[in-house]
């Protein structure tokens, strides 16, 4: 009996130690089955080092969770990204641009749409920033917001020195009298060309010349159109830059007109705050400073055009939904969004967020005294033809001498006419 006891101990001991081991053995493949593994796509190559940090941090506080960043070029990718989410291969996380481009990818049901309780601290965004991440039809909400932009004028104060200039211009005569100065001297005064930047510039003027938001509310409303007299005059406007851009100005590519700048070789850049952080990485000892387009008058109203960038979205296709609202939770945070403008000199769209720099503090307040929608992005890129691909065209002709600005306006209010409702019956056709 005393062998059988001591037996049937040793088997228990056996049982006991096997199924303890196999129960650690179950513990561990749980705990590598529990690994998540996420995609993120972004057009932000240049941000990438940065993203791939932000991911390492949510990682520490969130085990178990693997995000792989990919990045593409800015002009492929929305194309890559459509592709992607049309063949059901698409990133569980999408960095989403905003307005149009987010509905191309609300139309077709890519995106999953969003609870203000699922994300912490959504309901202090702006209504604005807010909306930009709604659908043209489908109101519901697709992403949380991530910057906020606006466009104005890079200044070189050294290359203005040579040719004579010793302070920016306070008015924008003055400002157009500056880069006639620039041109005399035998340097060169704007670095913009190429017809996606034209536009870009366009819309650092154009405000001042139409009269801001109170003309955008009238034309989404329909109560005018882009052939107003106003609208006319800031299409006309650019002809008065033309002569102080590059040499086949609307030839010259957008990153050529980049290099220009930040290589010291012209003494203005009209573009948005986003090249900031760009301009810096490509160039650490170049000085320049930023500012809002300069009023007609002295203490004259000034005019600068804002939007929301984009934002961070989830596929709806995703199986791993828990874990990707948790990052987006985590890009809403004040932490992220604080180490968001400190480390890549853009302004965060998460409220509360200070901004420490110099020259981005200048744009941010520019955005609050002076903010108007940036036109043709704000509110007509939700079809084809977009407002802004119709004076990407219609810009450069005009500038070339091949179209009028009557011809150019009367154009891109046929185009958008086609799809914009608030214009029908308001369009004169031949």
């Amino acid at each position: 009996m005393k062998g059988n006891t001591l037996v049937r101990r040793v088997v228990a001991m056996s049982l006991s130690v096997a199924i303890a081991v196999s129960g650690s053995i179950i513990a561990v493949s749980s705990a590598k089955a529990a690994d998540v593994e996420l995609t993120m796509y972004s057009w932000r190559v240049e941000d990438k080092v940065f993203y791939e940090d932000v991911i390492k941090t949510f990682k520490a506080k969130n085990p178990g969770i693997n995000i792989n960043y990919q990045s593409f070029p800015s002009a492929d990718y929305q194309t890559i990204l459509m592709s992607a989410m049309a063949a059901g291969k698409g990133p569980d996380i999408v960095h989403v641009r905003a307005y149009g481009a987010l509905d191309q990818l609300v139309v077709p049901g890519y995106l999953s749409p969003l609870e203000m309780s699922e994300v912490k601290g959504l309901n202090k965004y702006s209504k604005d920033l807010l909306n930009s991440q709604r659908g043209f039809s489908d109101k519901r909400l697709f992403g949380v917001p991530f910057a906020t932009q606006n466009l104005g004028i890079f200044y070189n104060a050294a290359y203005l020195r040579e040719a004579g200039i010793f302070s920016p211009p306070k008015t924008y005569p003055e400002f157009l009298e500056q880069l006639k100065k620039v041109k005399a001297s035998g340097r060169q005064a704007l670095a913009n060309g190429g017809s996606t930047h034209i536009e870009q510039m366009w819309g650092t003027i154009a405000p001042m010349f139409y009269g801001g938001t109170s003309y955008f509310d009238d034309v989404v409303d329909g109560k005018k159109t882009f052939t107003d007299p106003a609208f006319l005059k800031s299409l006309e406007a650019m002809q008065d830059l033309f002569p102080y851009m590059p040499n086949n100005a609307t030839a010259v590519s957008y990153d050529a007109s980049r290099a220009l700048f930040f290589s010291g070789k012209a003494a203005f850049f009209m573009g948005g705050i986003f090249e900031l952080g760009y301009f810096r990485t490509q160039n650490p000892k170049i000085k320049f400073n930023f500012m809002a387009t300069p009023p007609m008058t002295p203490g004259g109203k000034q005019f600068v055009s804002t939007w929301a960038d984009g934002g961070y979205a989830i596929n709806s296709k995703t199986k791993s939904r828990p874990e990707a609202l948790k990052f987006l939770n985590y890009l809403a945070s004040k932490e992220f969004g604080q180490n968001f403008t400190d480390t890549i000199s853009q302004i965060s769209a998460v409220p509360g967020v200070r901004v420490r720099d110099m020259t981005l503090g200048k744009a941010a307040s520019a955005q609050t005294k002076f903010g108007t929608p940036y036109i043709m992005l704000v509110g007509f890129r939700y079809k084809n033809p977009t407002g802004s691909s119709l004076l990407q065209t219609g810009l450069p002709n005009m500038l070339n001498g091949t179209k009028t600005a009557k011809q150019v306006a009367e154009d891109v209010n046929k185009g958008v006419g086609a799809w914009f409702a608030p214009f029908a019956g308001k369009i004169a056709t031949p």
